[in-house]
């Protein structure tokens, strides 16, 4: 596949999303305009399932892919036994080879929403291959490249010194086991969240001494929250990549507001000046910040799934929320009591995933009776055909 060394798309790779780029964005764009077709790789460990952060960075290697670049997908199948200590105020729990394979299985699959499988410049590796036939002596030598200073310099660490928290030995090795993937793979170029520099540049550091080569480091920002948190697996607000096209688009519909540009930046190909245009027309009020919000659900939606999921979930949502009517499918179940307790029910129904959210749902008046609020979570409620139960806005059953 012939590489592009079209200016105005190198750009776009170059500043769209992008944090920052080491050595820096001048050199790695002088290289990209050469045409010299570069190996790419970024690294999942499969602690859990892919989610919303991760498309920003599939989003990035699909337009280096589309340059005609050699993409890798590394599945950390060993890194993820270690444990990333990436912003952790604790060690990881250890994962065994069984979870670890579970998290992966699916991973394919979801990633080929973004990339083109089809084309032969991506490829998937996993670096137990390599990592697990290293002997001893072979480790030795290995760590022998880094100093407990370097290691120690990272912030979670500093903190973690500070709190009076213990530091673990195996927590050490992960940036090292990253390094060495970067070596083994002999690649040119890592993509990663910001999050993610140290580990990215420890490997750039050991392929300069054992290699003497210029492995360059792109670092894209973190899609965060209106607090400031990214989105992810530690910080409980993550969207699965997986999760059926109404739900995905009924969580970015209750993101905040400020949330809507990196959105559109960071997770679909909205062009950036359209971007702007959007910015500009919400600042001078002429556009609902919620119309662009359901720009950028179903945009999400469509990579996710498809065109056809984002249209039928987009008329769903407006059906609901702005027609204020029930949805078309609402998941049916049987109850057999004639009376039951409201909090059983909405157990029951899986509206609650215990009696005490459950609870906490009732006396936040997020339950709603065939369309009547209830604020008595001591209630007894009597089942009929046909009973409509609402949980929040978008969780619906029925009892036949």
């Amino acid at each position: 596949m012939k590489v592009s060394t079209n200016s105005a798309k190198i750009n776009e790779v170059l500043n769209r999303g992008v944090e920052n780029v080491y050595p820096s964005r001048e050199a790695l764009e002088q290289v990209l305009k050469s045409g010299k077709k570069l190996r790419i790789y970024t690294g999942f460990d499969p602690t859990g399932k892919l989610h919303i952060g991760h498309l920003v960075v599939l989003k990035k290697l699909r337009q280096f892919q589309d340059l005609g670049h050699e993409i890798i997908i590394l599945i950390g199948d060993f890194t993820a036994a270690i444990g990333d200590p990436t912003g952790k105020d604790t060690a990881r729990k250890t994962l065994t080879r069984e979870q670890i394979l579970a998290n992966a299985k699916d991973y394919e699959k979801q990633i080929g929403k973004i990339l083109n499988l089809k084309k032969s410049n991506v490829r998937f590796l996993r670096n137990e291959e390599w990592t697990n036939k290293l002997k001893p002596k072979d480790m030795l030598e290995l760590a022998s490249n880094f100093t407990v200073a370097r290691l120690l310099e990272r912030d979670m660490f500093q903190k973690r010194i500070k709190e009076g928290k213990e530091i673990y030995s195996h927590e050490f090795l992960y940036p090292i086991f990253q390094a060495y993937d970067s070596v083994t793979m002999d690649v040119d170029l890592e993509i990663g969240g910001n999050d993610q520099t140290f580990n990215m540049l420890a490997g750039r550091a050991l392929v300069k001494k054992l290699k003497n080569k210029e492995k360059f480091v792109l670092t894209v920002k973190l899609l965060t929250d209106s607090e400031g948190k990214k989105m992810g697996k530690t910080e409980g607000n993550m969207i699965n990549l997986d999760e059926p096209p109404g739900q995905i688009y009924g969580k970015i519909m209750s993101w905040p507001d400020g949330l809507i540009v990196s959105g559109l930046e960071l997770c679909t190909d909205v062009p950036i000046d359209e971007i702007q245009k959007i910015i500009g027309q919400i600042k001078e009020g002429k556009l609902n910040p919620k119309i662009a919000k359901e720009r950028l659900a179903k945009e999400i939606v469509a990579t996710c799934h498809n065109k056809a999921a984002a249209k039928k979930v987009a008329e769903e949502f407006s059906k609901v929320f702005k027609e204020k009517k029930l949805p078309s499918n609402i998941p049916e179940i049987k109850i057999k009591e004639n009376l039951l307790n409201i909090l059983n029910l909405l157990v029951r129904t899986r509206m609650a995933s215990s009696k005490s959210e459950a609870k906490r749902l009732v006396l936040q008046k997020g339950v709603k009776i065939d369309g009547k609020i209830e604020e008595d979570w001591k209630k007894n409620v009597q089942i009929k055909k046909g009973l409509i139960i609402q949980a929040g806005k978008r969780r619906f059953a029925k009892t036949i």
